[in-house]
């Protein structure tokens, strides 16, 4: 009877082990056919881009405008929903905060909302806001 217990235990645990990833890796082809354009991702190196075409074996992202690369499905970690796509990249919060608070007199006061739109999105260019790239052109040079 031991001897039974001592070859159905190891048994038992290598089934579980190829049970959770035989799930780990049906999940991850389930997330990966949801990729379509327009959708926001991450890659497995931490990448956040935009989805741009899905093909056969790789995926072509925009990691900046006018900057498309090409990656493979399995170098997908996540596809992100559009408002946490928008929170990672533009630092806005996700929009399931309340838009209305009660004022002290009790009554429910709407707060000033500026619409997505009118935001400025973040931008990848080294210039300061005086308009320079930063470099200090008055440096003495050396020899």
């Amino acid at each position: 009877m031991s001897n039974l217990i001592i070859l159905l235990v190891p048994l038992l645990l290598l089934f579980m082990m190829f049970r959770s990833n035989k799930k780990r890796q049906d999940q991850a082809k389930e997330m990966r056919s949801a990729l379509e354009p327009g959708s926001g991702v991450r890659t497995i190196g931490g990448m956040y881009a935009l989805v741009k075409s899905v093909n056969e074996e790789t995926v072509e992202l925009e990691i900046s405008p006018g900057t498309v690369v090409h990656f493979t499905k399995g170098s997908i970690a996540a596809v992100l929903d559009r408002d946490e796509y928008d929170a990672i990249i533009n630092g806005r919060p996700i929009e399931d905060e309340a838009t209305e608070t009660v004022d002290g007199a009790g009554e429910i006061a709407e707060l000033d909302e500026k619409p997505l739109s009118d935001e400025k999105p973040l931008s990848f260019d080294k210039k300061d806001e005086s308009g320079t790239d930063g470099t200090d052109d008055e440096a003495p040079k050396s020899k």
